[in-house]
């Protein structure tokens, strides 16, 4: 695949805080040279917001939707639908890439997955990290252990079982092929990466180029990243 055109979707619920600081790293991979042929949008769907969250985004030059789903997989699909269309790209040049309202990605992530869709991949799986913890005892130390539990010793090659939406980048025609994003209130990355290898698509699952995300134990979704930090953050003892 050569892309031609890149569309960064990032859905949005009640996100004015941390949204200007994954806007701004956005804008910044955007930035790469490896990028400077390729038109780039980046879209926001504002899902029940009543906050700032839409008027932070059009400050930052994204495209803003407005919807009352209240439902992840729903927005990160109209996003997808919208940035198709706005691009105007045929599906066979156009890269879709997802992340978070409350994750920061690193300047090459772009240029990372724009590398492996020309290297043959139809998506790109990726993994996170979190730098800033909150002051739970050992949460730290537990969710790394767990999280790395299946990394191969001695530096062999990790095909992560991890999907985040937050860090995940798939060819447009294999998106479509698929189906999209289902309208799932959590689980829609899952759902499409599984979709996506059923299908006989090449999938990459990879932790070069990891996004940061939020470590809040009150997230915005359900059944997500955040979710699973509240659960082990509940437990005692050692881990593994």
């Amino acid at each position: 695949m050569r892309p031609e055109a890149i569309a960064v979707l990032i859905p949005a619920h009640n996100e004015e805080g941390l949204l200007p600081r994954a806007l701004a790293a956005v804008n910044a991979a955007a930035r790469h040279p490896a990028l400077a042929e390729l038109r780039v949008l980046t879209v926001v769907a504002a899902d029940a917001c009543v906050d700032d969250t839409a008027e932070v985004a059009r400050r930052a030059g994204a495209d803003v939707l407005h919807l009352e789903s209240r439902n992840p997989g729903r927005a990160r699909a109209v996003a997808a639908q919208h940035a198709m269309a706005a691009l105007g790209a045929p599906a066979d040049v156009t890269w879709l890439a997802s992340t978070d309202a409350d994750s920061a990605v690193p300047h090459d992530w772009l240029a990372f997955q724009l590398s492996q869709a020309r290297a043959g991949w139809a998506a790109v799986v990726g993994t996170v990290t979190v730098t800033h913890w909150p002051p739970v005892p050992e949460l730290a130390d537990r969710h790394r252990r767990l999280y790395n539990a299946s990394r191969p010793a001695r530096g062999l090659p990790w095909r992560h079982p991890h999907v985040h939406g937050a860090n995940l980048g798939v060819a447009a025609d294999a998106y479509r092929q698929v189906g999209g994003f289902p309208s799932l209130l959590s689980g829609e990355d899952h759902a499409l990466v599984s979709a996506l290898e059923l299908g006989g698509h090449r999938v990459l699952r990879t932790p070069a180029c990891p996004v940061e995300t939020s470590s809040r134990l009150h997230p915005r979704a359900v059944g997500g990243f955040g979710d699973d930090l509240a659960r082990l953050a509940t437990r005692t003892g050692p881990v593994g």
